[in-house]
């Protein structure tokens, strides 16, 4: 490695300060992590030597078996500090097959460090944009700033065959991929601002890449829930890309500040690890939207890939029609606040976004679906959810006047019908939203809980398979799949999804409840017993109480039921799961009477009525029906799905 105490060395316009662990291009201190620091002083340190990965790896982290995909990511942002190309590099060479090399230019010296003050460069302004081609602004039409959604996707095309070479090309001789690997994860680009409130800038600008990718034929771009386990990951390319499903990664950094934006982007082939493709961008912070659409556009060159053309009716995209930066921000903020599940704090700033631009239909989307669920999740007051679910509403109609083509603004209504128990309304507007955005993750997952709720159990599997194919990592989505594979009477398929979703956990958490629930469909009274047990202490009563009805000891029912109804605290909460252990123990008058508690308490569990295999052992009960009637769920003998009787009977078929 360098020695620290080297003189500083200076070429064109970069100076490498040894001693004081500092790149300056321009003048300027480039923002770099210390390990990447260290590979640069490594590489810089002996220029013209090849080092292999294993030997960076080694000299750098002290080990080499979980971090290339790091090596990658740190190579980019040297790039982007360095200011060079991938493809034309002058500094940085990759040696595919070997590793990297450091090369120097015939002008580099021993030198002082710049003339600028370390309390001045600390502060200097970002450089102007480099002389570099692709770094020379372009003319934008008005019209692309409506560019490409971050929450509702372009349509999903038929695969067609590529051929299985993969030479890596300059940016003008496109990357050809296998026909099977088809797939790309944006892992989160890296916030090299130095002010970490500017994670939601790089985040956002994360989702808009994932977005922009999807809108373009053949592509499967794996979503945002999934690429975001691998933040600061430590593992390779090959094992994300395995995770994942994807066969290339996309990985970057990102830095704004005082006017400019400055962006490194890599497309890896997650096998090896190799650089297919690489640029940095520095560009005013006002050319932003098109700076986007410029980053997404060369990957998808790169990897063949043609922009779908729109369908029908026009989209409306992420951006504000009419180009504000400020009313961006504020989505991008709210859009933060909606992934952390703070709705409160993101329909405050939705409201900051819609004000600045009112006719910005996303936000408008995004606003009304975090009223409401703030209304129906958050226990607001009463007056207070009301008030929230008719601004919802608002909001939804507002959405759907100025972008009738957005599949976020179907969504938003069809969630507060859902809410409503209006579940034609419901149905529709969903079955339209996912017409018009079929691969946004955020329309799919909530369409899936309203075809189940409705008791459209193949189209809610096929629905939530089609969501794993995006989000192959995303915890909710297993367990909701399980939840239909149970009441489809396939209960190995479930048991399979549940303990791949506690697998997902880091780190281990208690077994998923819903193995309860599989358990008791198999008559397995000890093992639902056992995972009951196993829950957080403050639902682990309420539980073993559900699971003890199926126990042959009559008496440890009784009295685990007894326990929890003398607990005002259970009946107050839980008023569903004891309608449940009542099911269990087939008593029908009970079983309702506990359902219109939950009714009164606008429990969202009610809408697992025409899902719930204990329940719908009742499902031709006049009792039951007239309760569905009255709160407007579906006739449960509508319901596709199996209730634990027929389950019971389908295992002793197969036995």
């Amino acid at each position: 490695m360098a020695n620290p105490d080297a003189d500083p060395l200076a070429f064109d316009d970069v100076v490498i300060d040894f001693a004081g662990r500092r790149l300056l291009r321009d003048g300027v201190v480039q923002p770099l992590e210390p390990k990447a620091f260290a590979v640069l002083a490594l590489l810089a340190g002996s220029p013209g030597h090849a080092f292999s990965r294993d030997e960076i790896l080694d000299a750098v982290w002290g080990h080499r078996h979980t971090t290339p995909g790091v090596l990658n990511r740190v190579m980019t942002l040297l790039r982007q500090a360095l200011g060079e190309d991938a493809q034309a590099a002058r500094y940085l060479h990759t040696l595919h097959g070997v590793g990297y090399r450091f090369d120097l230019p015939a002008s580099a010296a021993v030198s002082a460090p710049t003339t600028t003050p370390p309390s001045e460069a600390s502060h200097a302004p970002l450089p102007p944009p480099p002389r570099r081609a692709a770094d020379t602004p372009r003319a934008f039409p008005r019209s692309a700033l409506w560019g490409v959604p971050l929450l509702a996707l372009a349509a999903f095309a038929c695969w067609a065959l590529w051929p299985r070479a993969m030479p890596v090309t300059t940016e003008s001789a496109p990357v050809s991929a296998p026909a099977t690997e088809r797939s790309i994860a944006v892992l989160p680009l890296a916030n090299a601002s130095r002010d970490p409130e500017q994670q939601f800038f790089s985040d956002g600008l994360s989702d808009n890449l994932i977005d922009a990718l999807s809108r373009f034929d053949g592509l499967r771009v794996i979503g945002r829930m999934s690429s975001n386990r691998f933040r600061d990951s430590t593992a390779d390319s090959k094992a994300i890309g395995a995770q994942l499903g994807a066969a290339y990664l996309v990985n970057g950094s990102v830095q704004h500040a005082d006017g400019a934006v400055r962006i490194g982007v890599e497309l890896v082939s997650a096998a090896d690890g190799r650089t297919l493709w690489a640029e940095h961008y520095d560009r005013p912070y006002r050319d932003l939207f098109a700076l986007q659409d410029e980053i997404s556009s060369a990957i998808a060159r790169a990897l063949q890939a043609k922009l779908l053309l729109p369908d029908g009716e026009a989209k409306q995209g992420d951006r504000p029609p009419n180009g504000s930066l400020e009313a961006y921000s504020a989505y991008l903020h709210g859009l933060k606040y909606w992934h952390d599940l703070d709705w409160p704090r993101s329909a405050e700033y939705m409201t900051q976004a819609v004000q600045l631009d009112p006719g910005y239909a996303m936000a408008w989307a995004h606003l009304s679906g975090a009223l409401s669920t703030a209304a129906v999740f958050s226990k607001e007051a009463r007056e207070v959810a009301s008030e929230h679910m008719h601004a919802a509403r608002l909001a939804a109609e507002n959405a759907l006047h100025l972008a009738p083509g957005l599949g976020a603004a179907h969504a938003a209504r069809a969630y507060l019908q859902f809410y409503d128990f209006d579940y034609p309304g419901a149905l529709a507007g969903c079955r339209r939203a996912m017409q018009l955005a079929p691969h946004d993750g955020t329309v799919l997952n909530g369409c899936g809980y309203v075809l189940a709720a409705a008791g459209e159990l193949e189209e809610a599997l096929r629905l939530r398979e089609r969501l794993l194919s995006i989000e192959p990592l995303y915890t909710v989505n297993h367990l909701e799949y399980a939840d239909l594979l149970l009441a489809a009477g396939r209960l190995d398929d479930a048991m399979k999804s549940l303990r791949f979703a506690q697998s997902l956990s880091q780190p281990a958490s208690a077994p998923p409840y819903q193995l309860m629930y599989v358990a008791i469909a198999r008559g397995d009274a000890r093992a639902a017993q056992e995972v009951a047990r196993q829950q957080r202490p403050a639902w682990r009563d309420m539980n073993l109480a559900v699971a003890l009805q199926i126990s042959p000891d009559r008496a440890a029912a009784d009295a685990a039921l007894a326990h929890v109804l003398a607990n005002e605290a259970w009946v107050d909460t839980s008023p569903y799961l004891i309608a449940q252990a009542y099911a269990l123990r087939n008593d029908a008058d009970q079983m309702v009477a506990w359902l219109e508690r939950t009714r009164d308490r606008h429990d969202a569990n009610l809408h697992r009525v025409l899902y719930d295999p204990l329940i719908l052992r009742f499902r031709d009960d006049p009792r039951l029906v007239a309760f569905c009637g009255k709160v407007g769920l579906p006739p449960p003998g509508e319901s596709r799905a199996l209730s634990i009787d027929q389950i019971h009977a389908g295992l002793a078929a197969d036995h």
